[in-house]
C-alpha cells in the first residue's frame, strides 16, 4: 500500500466517505437554504459555484487536509520559485514567469528570467504591429492575408482554441490557419486554399525536430518554391518559433524572425510564450498582454490564497474526492458559448497528458486512480448526443458548465435560452426526477457539477480561466506524487514510428514486430503496390 493510501488523511476521507454516501446532494441544499453561499466564490473576474457536488464543511477540511500532508502549499511555492520540480527532466516549471506583469523577479540557477521575456514579447510587438498594419509584406509587396500556423500538440491546441475564443477580437484582414496533423489531407486543404505572395506561414517547434512539424513545413515550403517564388522569399514567408537557430537558418527562415522560448516553458503551457505569435498576430498585441494579465491575477490568488478559499485547490481537490473516493473515470467540460468549442480538446492535453501517469516520483506503481478522461463539446449541442449518459447511465461523471454572462453578439433572445438549458441541466443532474409508474422516465440525480461563470469570454477573462485549470491539475498531480510536467509515453510513440517508417519504404515484407503490427504494415505494403499498378 502506497504512502498516499496508507495515509492518516486518506483514511480519514475514506471513513467520511462512508458516512456520507448515502446523503444526497438535494438532501445538502435541503438543510441549508443558503447553501450557495458557502460553496462558491469568485477570483480574477472566475466565479465559480461548487455547491452541487456531494460535499460538506467537513469534506473540505479533511480534503485540505490531504492536500497540506501532500505538500502542495511547498511544491507551489517552489514552483513560483523556479525551482525544478520537474525532476525526470531536471527542469524548472515556469510558465508562470511568461505572464508575470508586475516585474518581480523568478530566477532560473540564480538568473532573473522575467526581462528576457519581456525582451520576446517586446520583438512579438514589433512584428505582430507589422503584420497586422500592412508593413510586412510578402515579396510581390502585396500584404499578408493568411497565417498558417504550423505546429502539434500544445504549438497548435494553445493557439488554435485561443484564436477561436477570442474571434469577436480578431483582425477582420488576417485568416487563421492551423496545421497540426500529419495526415496530408490537413494541409492539402490550407494550402489548396492559399496564396503564396500573401501567406506567413509560423513553424512552431522548439527544437525544430519534430517529426510531424517539420514534414508539414517543408510541404508548404515546396509549395511555396514551387510558385514563382525564390528561395530568398522564404525569409518574407516563413518565421519560426524555436529554439534552433542553424535548423531555422537551414530553412531558409532569417534567424531574425525566429521568436525565442525556453525548455522550462512545457509544450502544454506554451502559448503564453511566443508561441503565443499566431494569437498575437490576429488579435493584435495589446489583446494578448491582456491574455497574460488574465492569467496572472488567477497566478497571484494561486499562490497567496489559503487553501480552503483557493479556486484551483477547490476544484482540484473536489477531483480528487470523485476520482480517488466514487470511482469517477472520467470528466466532462460543457463550455456553453460556441467560441469556447476548442477548449475540451485543449483541456484534454492540459489534463490527460499531465497527469495520465501511474509511476510516483520515487518511481513506484501507484495504487490509485490518477488523471480521468477529459472530455467535452458546447452546449446545447451535448444536450442532444450525450447528456442522456450523464442523466441516466451507470457512470458517475462529474461536469464542469461554463457560462458567459454577457453574449459576444447582440441575440440577446438567443443567450437567455442558452443560459436557461445551462441553468436547467445542472438543476436536472442534482435533482433528477422520480416516475414510480415509469422507471424508465425514473433518474436518481445525485450527480455532480461545477459551474464556472465568467462576466465576458474576454482576454482578461479567458486568461483567468486557463490559468484556473493549469493550477487546478497542478495541485492533483502533488496529492497523486507524479510529475504532472514530462510525457515519456508521447516519446514511446514518436519512436517506434520512426522505425516503422523505414519499414514501410523498403519492398521486402516486414517480420520483427507482434503478427499484428507486422500484419498491418504488409498489408499497406501490398495494398499500395496493387493501388500503384492500377494506376499506371
Amino acid at each position: 500500500m502506497s504512502n498516499l493510501t496508507h495515509s492518516s488523511a486518506w483514511r480519514a476521507l475514506a471513513e467520511h466517505r462512508d458516512s456520507i454516501a448515502r446523503t444526497s446532494i438535494r438532501e445538502l441544499f435541503a438543510r441549508n437554504r443558503e447553501r450557495v453561499k458557502r460553496f462558491s466564490q469568485e477570483a480574477a473576474g472566475v466565479y465559480v459555484d461548487y455547491s452541487r457536488n456531494l460535499i460538506t464543511d467537513d469534506t473540505l477540511a479533511l480534503l485540505t487536509a490531504l492536500a497540506r500532508q501532500a505538500g502542495v502549499e511547498e511544491r507551489r511555492r517552489a514552483m513560483f520559485a523556479g525551482e525544478r520540480i520537474n525532476v525526470t527532466e531536471d527542469r524548472p516549471v515556469l510558465h508562470v514567469a511568461l505572464r508575470e506583469r508586475a516585474g518581480t523577479p523568478i530566477l532560473v540557477d540564480g538568473e532573473d528570467v522575467v526581462p528576457k521575456v519581456s525582451a520576446v514579447l517586446a520583438r512579438m510587438r514589433r512584428f505582430t504591429d507589422a503584420v497586422r498594419e500592412g508593413a510586412w509584406r510578402g515579396y510581390t509587396g502585396r500584404a499578408i492575408t493568411d497565417v498558417v500556423n504550423i505546429g502539434i500538440g500544445g504549438s497548435d491546441l494553445g493557439p488554435r482554441m485561443v484564436c477561436e475564443a477570442l474571434k469577436p477580437y480578431g483582425s477582420k484582414a488576417l485568416t487563421m490557419h492551423f496545421v497540426s496533423n500529419v495526415d496530408g489531407a490537413d494541409i492539402a486543404e490550407v494550402l489548396q486554399a492559399a496564396d503564396p505572395e500573401t501567406t506567413l506561414f509560423v513553424i512552431s517547434s522548439k527544437t525544430f525536430t519534430t517529426r510531424e512539424t517539420l514534414l508539414n513545413a517543408h510541404t508548404a515550403r515546396a509549395w511555396f518554391l514551387g510558385s514563382d517564388a525564390a528561395e530568398p522569399a522564404i525569409a518574407k514567408h516563413f518565421v519560426a518559433v524555436s529554439t534552433n537557430a542553424d535548423a531555422v537558418t537551414a530553412f531558409g527562415i532569417d534567424p531574425g524572425n525566429m521568436f525565442e522560448f525556453w525548455d522550462w516553458v512545457g509544450g502544454r503551457y506554451s502559448l503564453w510564450s511566443a508561441i503565443g505569435l499566431p494569437i498575437a498576430l490576429y488579435v493584435g498585441m495589446d489583446a494578448f498582454e491582456t491574455l497574460l494579465a488574465g492569467a496572472h491575477a488567477m497566478d497571484r490568488h494561486f499562490a497567496e490564497a489559503p487553501l480552503e478559499q483557493n479556486l484551483p485547490a477547490l476544484l482540484a481537490l473536489i477531483g480528487i474526492w470523485h476520482t480517488n473516493f466514487f470511482g469517477a473515470a472520467s470528466h466532462l467540460i460543457a463550455p456553453y458559448d460556441r467560441y469556447l468549442h476548442r477548449l475540451p480538446a485543449y483541456l484534454q492535453q492540459l489534463d490527460m497528458e499531465s497527469n495520465g501517469k501511474s509511476v510516483t516520483l520515487c518511481g513506484e506503481r501507484v495504487d490509485y486512480a490518477t488523471g480521468p478522461v477529459i472530455w467535452g463539446e458546447p452546449g446545447t449541442n451535448g444536450q442532444h448526443a450525450f447528456f442522456q449518459l450523464l442523466h441516466q447511465g451507470s457512470a458517475l461523471i462529474p461536469a464542469d458548465f461554463i457560462a458567459c454572462m454577457q453574449p459576444q453578439h447582440a441575440l440577446d433572445t438567443h443567450h437567455k435560452v442558452l443560459l436557461a438549458n445551462c441553468f436547467a441541466q445542472t438543476e436536472a443532474l442534482m435533482n433528477g426526477s422520480h416516475a414510480p409508474d415509469a422507471p424508465h422516465r425514473s433518474f436518481d440525480g445525485n450527480r455532480p457539477t461545477n459551474t464556472i461563470c465568467l462576466e465576458k469570454l474576454d482576454p482578461a477573462s479567458l486568461g483567468a480561466l486557463l490559468a484556473l485549470y493549469e493550477h487546478k491539475v497542478f495541485v492533483q498531480g502533488v496529492i497523486w506524487n507524479i510529475n504532472s510536467f514530462d510525457q515519456w509515453g508521447v516519446e514511446l510513440g514518436k519512436r517506434l514510428a520512426v522505425t516503422i517508417e523505414d519499414e514501410i519504404a523498403r519492398p521486402e515484407p516486414v517480420s520483427a514486430h507482434d503478427s499484428s503490427t507486422n500484419g498491418l504494415i504488409n498489408r499497406f505494403k501490398a495494398r499500395r503496390n496493387v493501388h500503384a499498378e492500377s494506376t499506371d
